[in-house]
């Protein structure tokens, strides 16, 4: 739909980009305008008034109507008047005034009158960044019946939008929103959202439309790969079958065997090149050693800051850090890249655009452990083709568990037990240094008693430009690791079996998970300690009973209830604010349909 300059400029302004948007910002409440014969108790209503007197105190101006609908005279307050309010009223003129009429002993009162001239209709009030006028007017002249349909919304939906924008009788006689009223509202807005994103899919002939056979190769495997790993590899190999080149999100918990998929993809794209970024030189050098070891018939390459420049056409799958936006990568068909949120939309891009020639490009297949509630993937897939993988390849066996200062000569008790095992221990601190607003220990405070009272113990933070090596050499010699949230992504530490998380109600629960998760990685007996010096929370109650991350994202929606619930893959800065993630899989469904997706 085509819009006027002046209703573009009001768009703007309202933050909105389409028609569907202007009929979700509904009225926050609605004014009755025509004239009853009768008092209406508790309501505002209209009173056709001849002004009788007009009486002024010091802080207020008091006048005497004589109400022809009412039939008796009403007495007008006006408190505080500003000036141009008096120019309302002058005695013996009759116009029409609206205000509650308040009647006590025969003596009835309008408080702050105020004088009206459109009669006779019920008028929406809107809050908006546009004056409540100007909103009016310009809903009038666009929310309309055959506007509606023609940006494709069922009939269904668009005569309850209509019916909140021009309300009947019978509609405002109701105490609250019926369900169909609120199931049109979550429609159009999901409507509106997936007809966005499908806008933005953009679609290009792929540089390759093969893809071999991985079964061999997955029979080769000394373990079994999942139904959920098996799925998702599947998935790949008919995105790469196709003409167009794939844009796939692959989803899965910590732990779910994500690199086995990143190694399936790689074999099942011989023999052209494939290339991965991955955000740390770790975990680059991690899936590095796994493709050694699981993909003896291809030619791996690990490229980092300190890889000496070499041709890179030699090889077929090619591993590295950000450093690969440094280097002339040869022609490949498949771009990886592994932990996507790590990196910004503009690296993303870059390293696809250096592989693509001219206007053919690569199939592109992003990963990521943070896992996103099932209602979410669904929407996502409007943008971008989703693959969850739920379960994992064993079962964890990790005890979680609250605990407060108290608990601490017990928790000291399990330290020593698990070094003593030869296990290893990570401390994570809410903050590096002292801080005066908060009531927990920061690093530096914390890090002296540790040090004092145990051996090997390893320090390091967001900001540690040592982080890596202290990391590496944890993992080798190391008891206790005490960090900040760094952690969170990346390193495989086999011998951690105890995270303690201080200040734990501080962090949100999806990151709460990915911090469990990194205990327990090959079978161990694990052990989460959330510390905290609030008595009782909820949030943790439910989190230590909860195991899969992607029933833990719909819990952490359930505590959140707002913000930017899909900042995590589309960075949309989108909020729903009638949708319902842990609810509303059904309308999804619908929309997905009725969009056909």
């Amino acid at each position: 739909m085509d819009l006027s300059k002046d209703a573009a400029t009001k768009f703007n302004k309202l933050g909105i980009n389409s028609l569907i948007e202007l009929s979700l910002l509904i009225p926050h409440s609605y004014e009755d305008y025509r004239l009853h014969d009768v008092l209406l108790p508790q309501k505002a209503q209209l009173i056709d008034a001849t002004v009788e007197s007009i009486y002024k105190a010091p802080n207020s101006i008091q006048i005497t109507f004589f109400a022809h609908n009412l039939g008796y005279s009403v007495q007008g307050v006006l408190f505080r008047p500003k000036p141009y309010m008096l120019h309302q009223f002058q005695v013996g003129a009759r116009d029409y005034y609206y205000g509650i009429v308040d009647c006590k002993q025969g003596h009835c009162s309008m408080s702050m009158p105020k004088k009206i001239t459109q009669v006779g209709k019920i008028t929406p009030k809107y809050k908006t960044a546009l004056r409540s006028d100007v909103m009016q007017r310009l809903v009038k002249s666009l929310v309309k019946r055959e506007n509606l349909l023609h940006v494709k919304l069922k009939e269904d939906v668009v005569a309850e939008l209509l019916k909140l924008h021009f309300p009947s009788d019978e509609f405002l006689q109701l105490k609250e929103m019926s369900e169909k009223t609120l199931w049109a509202l979550k429609y159009a807005e999901l409507f509106s959202y997936m007809q966005m994103l499908a806008g933005k899919r953009r679609y290009f002939n792929a540089l390759s439309s093969k893809a071999g056979d991985y079964k061999a190769w997955s029979k080769s495997l000394p373990f079994t790969l999942t139904n959920e790993q098996i799925n998702a590899i599947e998935d790949i190999r008919q995105d790469m079958q196709k003409d167009v080149a794939a844009k796939r999100m692959v989803v899965g918990d910590v732990g779910s065997g994500k690199t086995m998929v990143i190694l399936a993809a790689a074999y099942m794209n011989m023999p052209n090149h494939s290339v991965l970024m991955a955000p740390t030189t770790i975990l680059a050098n991690q899936l590095f050693e796994e493709a050694q070891k699981y993909l003896p018939q291809l030619k791996v390459l690990l490229v980092t800051n300190k890889t000496k420049k070499i041709d890179l056409c030699e090889y077929d799958f090619i591993i590295g850090t950000h450093a690969l936006l440094y280097r002339k990568l040869p022609q490949a068909s498949l771009i990886m890249v592994d932990e996507q949120h790590r990196f910004g939309t503009a690296q993303r891009n870059m390293l696809e655009k250096m592989v693509a020639v001219q206007e053919l490009k690569p199939h592109f297949i992003q990963f990521s452990a943070t896992p996103i509630p099932r209602t979410q993937a669904m929407i996502e897939s409007a943008h971008i083709d989703v693959s969850l993988i739920t379960t994992t390849p064993f079962a964890k066996d990790i005890d979680s568990k609250v605990i407060h200062k108290s608990d601490f000569k017990d928790l000291l008790l399990h330290v020593k037990a698990e070094i003593a095992k030869n296990n290893q221990v990570l401390l994570v601190y809410p903050l590096v240094e002292q801080s005066e607003v908060l009531e927990y220990q920061s690093i530096e405070e914390a890090r002296s008693y540790w040090e004092k009272n145990f051996e090997n113990v390893y320090v390091t933070h967001g900001k540690d430009k040592e982080k890596e090596q202290v990391l590496l050499d944890f993992r080798e010699k190391g008891d206790i690791l005490i960090a900040t949230t760094v952690v969170e992504v990346g390193i495989s530490l086999p011998r951690l079996s105890t995270v303690v998380i201080v200040g734990a109600e501080r962090l949100g629960l999806s990151t709460l998970h990915q911090l469990r998760g990194r205990v327990s990685r090959t079978g161990l007996k694990g052990y989460c300690f959330l510390y905290t010096n609030k008595n009782a929370s909820e949030r943790l109650d439910e989190f230590i009973h909860t195991k899969s991350g992607f029933d833990i994202a719909n819990l952490d929606l359930k505590f959140r209830k707002s913000g930017d619930l899909l900042k995590g893959i589309s960075q949309s800065g989108s909020q729903f604010r009638w949708i319902d993630f842990t609810d509303d899989e059904n309308i999804v469904n619908e929309v997905k349909k009725d969009l056909g997706f």
